[in-house]
């Protein structure tokens, strides 16, 4: 595998299949349900994929945005993702905006999401 991903989602059943699905596909993966605990890792480490919610929150509509937005400064070279079930021109022309290298419409399934990830990292095989 190439990398470490990050996956940042407010909803904890999303957040788990995503993070054992991938893991069992050999990735190592860390996983925040906040944007605090995604601040926090992002400023330890550096990840090959960041697949976040645009929504994190109740309060704010878009937290990931704010995330992918942070990640883009840090380190360019990390392919991002952006999950919405609350897509919106305004949304994706942001996203566009600040490099997203996908935006997904939730829910997708994992086995999609897993493909898009291998083809970002330029992996070959199939999960």
């Amino acid at each position: 595998m190439t990398g470490p991903l990050l996956i940042i989602d407010d909803e904890e059943t999303a957040l788990v299949a995503m993070r054992e699905y991938f893991g069992y596909l050999g990735y190592e993966v860390d996983a925040a349900s906040d944007p605090k605990r995604a601040q926090r890792l992002l400023s330890t480490r550096r990840y090959a994929v960041v697949m976040a919610d645009l929504q994190l929150t109740p309060y704010h509509r878009t937290e990931g945005l704010e995330l992918i937005a942070r990640v883009r400064q840090q380190s360019p070279s990390t392919r991002t993702i952006l999950l919405t079930a609350y897509g919106s021109p305004e949304v994706e022309a942001r996203a566009r905006q600040l490099g997203v290298d996908a935006l997904l419409d939730k829910p997708q399934p994992l086995l999609e999401i897993a493909r898009l990830v291998r083809d970002l990292l330029g992996q070959d095989r199939d999960p």
